[in-house]
């Protein structure tokens, strides 16, 4: 069903220069559009509707059923059109978008007609709101209305300066005038209604009251003036405004190429340890300069423009005592949700990557590692990095970008008590020290305490962990001189900690594991596919699962999530 929706996000998406049959169905929708429209519109003659009343109704009850049906897929869809109308409040923010109401006024009201005593004409007049559905596809008004807003408080004050100045003249005027023709000016009002009449050239007559004094003559010409003014100031800022917006929207247009073209950067290479074809951890900006020949400003506007690309510093992966000299890289990853990713595998293992939008590199080796295991996987990839609110505490009170439809998602894909959720994070690096372990288990026990007697642990399973974590660390020791430690030099036994508030006691684990593997050692997808290996074993009962993906050549992550 997601990538239905996915598909139907697709088509939906307003652009007339997409996969040939989408731009068959929008062109469809216009059509049915402007035939609505038409029927509407020859309704009003009686002639017409004398003679060709069945065609028109027929026209009126189809174009209604194909909207209905068309609306309808476009609510379900939303959150893959956007991510920000996920979940039952989130359609409902995009019912009550533009769009989504004219949708909704445009159709829906029609069927009340058999419901309610309501004169079939009166719905019928919200029809031609369908008409504003065009602008969706018509890139001038989508300009249009970029420029106005762009400029709407420049507009605003220079129509109250206006506006004020006008008062002020008015009153003089009304004062100059008064002894003149003193029956005509008997009070401000008719001064005030006389200037502000000239601005649209008083077409109905009512302030017929031409000033008579010189010095009335005089506020005349400056009000005429301000006449001009008040047209050509604003036109003058629409001007500007479009001329800005079709700069940015030139400068976009070459940022999407340019982000095309980084895509191209990580082309998966082939992991020979594991004979699987991986996409690149990182690319550094010097690399993408001398492969693809983009300059480091073109590099930015692609980043920035596209939200699979991430802009990071390697110097964080590296302990400060080490004096690391910046280095500048672009990370790529998936999105699919408001926060950044979510695949339910339907697996008794979830692994949780909280703090990819700030830790580098770490949700590259928590995707492989649940990608290779067959395990559900969540990354955190967007949102504020600074101040940066961590998804790996809860707080019930504060409520900010993701973090509830994270919850969400977390106690769906651990909805039972046998369910495990594996945190996975990184260590010594940045501020943080070396450590002789590289890889830090934790279970919700104070720091230091590496049995399972502290009753607040996170884990019930107890023998699972024990023999996975026993089997796993012989393994690191043996097959790559590396080690694991429980609770040596980190805990999370925080009462924040978001296990601690999902709706089913669930084994939890947090894994940190350090940088010098996540970020510089080659056989860091080995590691993962032994990790899998071994959670599967001891955890699933069964053996890693087969991923032809795995095999297949390709760029980033495209047709490699599910």
């Amino acid at each position: 069903m997601e990538k239905i929706k996915q598909e139907l996000a697709r088509v939906f998406d307003d652009n007339l220069h997409t996969k040939q049959w989408h731009n068959y169905v929008d062109y469809t929708i216009i059509a049915l559009i402007l035939l609505s429209t038409l029927e509407v519109f020859l309704s009003t003659y009686d002639s017409v509707v004398e003679r060709y009343g069945i065609v028109l109704k027929v026209i009126d009850y189809f174009t209604t059923a194909f909207f209905t049906i068309e609306v309808s897929l476009r609510i379900w869809a939303a959150d893959q059109i956007d991510p920000k109308y996920k979940g039952f409040w989130g359609r409902v923010r995009y019912c009550f978008s533009f769009y989504g109401l004219i949708d909704i006024l445009a159709t829906y009201p029609f069927y009340l007609h058999f419901i309610f005593p309501i004169p079939y004409v009166a719905l019928k007049a919200l029809r031609i709101a369908r008409l504003l559905r065009i602008f969706r596809y018509i890139k001038a008004f989508n300009i249009l209305s970029r420029a106005l807003k762009s400029k709407k408080d420049e507009m605003v004050v220079s129509l109250q300066f206006l506006c004020i100045i006008t008062v002020l003249l008015s009153f003089i005027l009304f004062f100059v005038e008064h002894e003149a023709q003193p029956d005509v000016y008997n009070n401000g009002w008719i001064s005030v209604l006389w200037a502000f009449a000239q601005y649209i050239g008083d077409p109905g007559g009512f302030a017929d009251t031409p000033p008579i004094t010189v010095c009335g003559r005089i506020i005349a010409c400056i009000i005429g003036v301000l006449g001009i003014a008040i047209f050509a100031v604003p036109a003058g800022l629409v001007a500007s405004a479009f001329s800005e917006v079709m700069e940015k929207d030139e400068r976009k247009e070459k940022a999407a190429g340019w982000a095309e073209k980084l895509q191209l950067a990580f082309e998966r290479k082939l992991d020979r340890p594991t004979g699987f074809q991986i996409a690149p951890r990182y690319v550094s900006v010097v690399e993408i300069q001398a492969r693809l020949g983009l300059k480091e400003d073109e590099i930015l506007d692609a980043v920035g423009i596209d939200n699979h690309f991430r802009l990071i510093n390697l110097s964080c992966t590296r302990p400060a005592d080490e004096h690391p000299e910046d280095k500048l890289a672009v990370e790529n990853f998936m999105i699919n949700t408001i926060y950044g990713q979510c695949i339910d595998r339907k697996s008794k293992i979830t692994i949780f990557a909280p703090s990819n939008i700030v830790d580098p590199i770490c949700g590259w080796w928590a995707y492989y590692l649940a990608k290779i295991g067959g395990f559900n996987y969540i990354g955190r990839e967007l949102g504020q990095t600074r101040p940066y609110q961590s998804f790996y505490t809860y707080k019930p009170e504060e409520h900010y970008d993701g973090n509830q439809e994270f919850m969400d998602d977390v106690n769906r894909l651990v909805d039972s008590k046998d369910k495990w959720i594996i945190s996975v994070m990184p260590a010594s690096g940045a501020n943080e020290p070396s450590f002789p372990t590289q890889f830090h288990f934790t279970y919700g026990a104070k720091k230091g305490d590496e049995t399972y007697n502290d009753p607040n642990i996170t884990i019930h399973d107890i023998a699972s962990f024990d023999a996975m974590y026993k089997a796993f660390d012989q393994l690191l020791m043996d097959k790559y001189n590396l080690q694991t430690d429980q609770q040596r030099y980190h805990t999370n036994a925080d009462s924040k900690y978001f296990a601690r508030h999902l709706n089913h006691k669930v084994n939890a684990i947090a894994l940190r594991v350090a940088w010098s593997v996540l970020c510089w050692d080659m056989r860091a997808i080995q590691i993962a596919q032994d990790l899998a290996e071994m959670l599967n074993q001891h955890i699933c009962h069964q053996s890693n699962p087969e991923v032809p993906e795995l095999k297949q050549k390709g760029i980033g992550y495209t047709d490699y999530t599910d």
